[in-house]
């Protein structure tokens, strides 16, 4: 599909000045709205919004289905009575990086609190959305309670070195398991109940003001994780339990050694012989719950960079083949659609091309890549077509700022300057005019980019383990000046926002 032309912001909710520490679904994501919608933007683009495994990474989590708590807003709770608001202090913008470890330790206790006084105290309509999203979520819901208290018992020890019967999932002991962790089990089940439906009310907000969400799946699951856990079957795993072979791609630019992932490989015959069942019902779930959808490392659907477990760095990996039609096809007939575009950035393949455009799914386009050779001028307008998403930089890129100061070339810096011209305003705007004006559909900008942030505001470094996530952006930077100006901007590239259309009435609080 070609998407409606519109323009937007990439920011991952972490990143908003919220109260806490840490960026959520409170006031500050509806500041954040109402300055996308006064800046006549179209899109909000976030990053997966699932529960961090190792790391803060939001494309490693512990499910491929649940909630990250700590996006979870404390000042809703209260409003809703579910926790007084003198329990939580802190002054009412947090400025500066996010400390993970501070934050867990303020915010976790207070949603336990929180849902117990739910379970306590709720009222019979709230009482009855909480039945109805346990009962309408179970499939995934249940197997994702149990995992993260089992977790949390065992001191967040990996799944396979929990005790042998449950690391194994045998019947017995999941079934004492379940009656031991009862309660601990209910109090998730109410957190998850709350993330989902503060997330459902913002995204109603969002569609309420023309902006549609743009969320993103991450092609591999972490290995310690309820999907993993719950379905050792679909990937491929040794008798030990350990991963046969994992993820990752071969040396690139952002990596001399590649990237080594880690994530368990899937075992793709078993997904083809099941229907693709969990695939259907992950991308099911992801148009729920947002508006498009970006899938990550689309090469992977093609094929995918297997290295064998035992490897310190993904050199020494191997392509091998992935469901390619065969899963597209089947997604297709079940959903009704792919609103989907593809992450197909870096060395692509023929095939891979050839598979994205069989199904007419867009791919990306990046401009800070567009520069370094001949090959790369791909990313730039003169080539693009309205099948693309383009990019001033994504989260794994340098803002534009810090590119231009410290990550590019004397050559690329001539053509740049060739090729965009003046820039008084700054190489952020000039790149900004350049992913506007092209013919791609959606025209996606980090909002640091908007900023004129440099390096210190980068969000992510790919391969590098430790200080990523972290960054939030000041109280007070979206000022109207700045919203006036990327809607003209908007207007003379005709990517004013279309409406988004009404969705059935979801029974959930605001």
């Amino acid at each position: 599909m070609v998407f409606p032309r519109a323009t937007g912001i990439l920011l991952h909710p972490i990143s908003l000045p919220s109260r806490g520490g840490i960026g959520d679904f409170g006031p500050a994501a509806y500041e954040f709205v109402d300055f996308l919608a006064s800046a006549r933007q179209g899109l909000w683009q976030v990053l997966p919004l699932g529960p961090p495994a190792a790391g803060n990474s939001p494309y490693s989590s512990t499910s491929a289905f649940a909630g990250n708590p700590l996006l979870i807003s404390l000042e809703r709770l209260a409003e809703r009575g579910w926790i007084e608001p003198a329990q939580f202090t802190g002054p009412p913008e947090h400025v500066g990086m996010i400390d993970y470890d501070e934050v867990s330790r303020h915010k976790l206790p207070l949603l336990a609190q929180a849902a117990r006084n739910f379970l306590e105290h709720a009222p019979a309509a709230a009482r009855g959305r909480f039945d109805r999203f346990c009962s309408d979520n179970a499939w995934w819901l249940e197997d994702f309670v149990l995992f993260d208290a089992l977790r949390e018992r065992c001191n967040g020890q990996v799944w396979k070195h929990w005790p042998r019967d449950l690391a194994r999932r045998e019947a017995t002991a999941l079934e004492a398991v379940r009656r031991e962790l009862a309660s601990e089990m209910a109090l998730r089940r109410v957190i998850q109940f709350a993330f989902w439906e503060q997330w459902r009310a913002l995204h109603r907000y969002c569609a309420q003001k023309s902006i549609r969400v743009v969320g993103d799946i991450a092609i591999f699951v972490d290995y310690d994780s309820a999907d993993v856990w719950r379905c050792r079957d679909l990937y491929r795993l040794r008798d030990d339990l350990e991963p046969e072979v994992v993820s990752g791609v071969p040396p690139d630019a952002f990596s001399a050694t590649g990237q080594r992932w880690g994530n368990p490989l899937y075992n793709w015959d078993a997904m083809r012989a099941r229907g693709y069942e969990w695939w259907i019902q992950r991308l099911r779930w992801a148009t729920q719950t947002c508006d498009y959808i970006r899938l990550d490392h689309f090469r992977g659907f093609d094929q995918f960079w297997e290295i064998p477990a035992h490897e310190p760095t993904a050199m020494n990996g191997r392509w091998a083949d992935g469901p390619k039609d065969d899963l597209f096809n089947q997604v297709r007939d079940a959903l009704g659609g792919l609103p989907f575009f593809a992450e197909d950035l870096g060395y692509i393949t023929p095939e891979v091309h050839a598979l994205r455009e069989r199904h007419h799914i867009p791919g990306m386009a990046v401009l800070q890549f567009g520069f370094s050779n001949p090959g790369a001028h791909v990313y730039l307008p003169h080539r693009l077509t309205p099948d693309r998403v383009v990019y001033t930089g994504t989260h794994d890129n340098d803002t534009t700022l810090g590119w231009w100061n410290s990550g590019v070339s004397e050559e690329e810096r001539r053509a740049v300057r060739n090729y965009v011209g003046a820039c008084e305003d700054g190489i952020n705007w000039g790149l900004i005019r350049l992913a506007q004006g092209s013919v791609a559909s959606l025209s996606v900008v980090p909002l640091q980019d908007v900023l004129g942030l440099g390096s210190e505001a980068r969000l992510n470094v790919p391969s590098v383990k430790d200080g990523n996530y972290r960054w939030r952006f000041q109280p007070g930077a979206l000022k109207p000046e700045l919203a006036q100006r990327l809607a003209i901007l908007a207007e003379v590239t005709d990517r004013l926002p279309p409406p988004v259309p009404e969705r059935p009435q979801e029974d959930f609080a605001a």
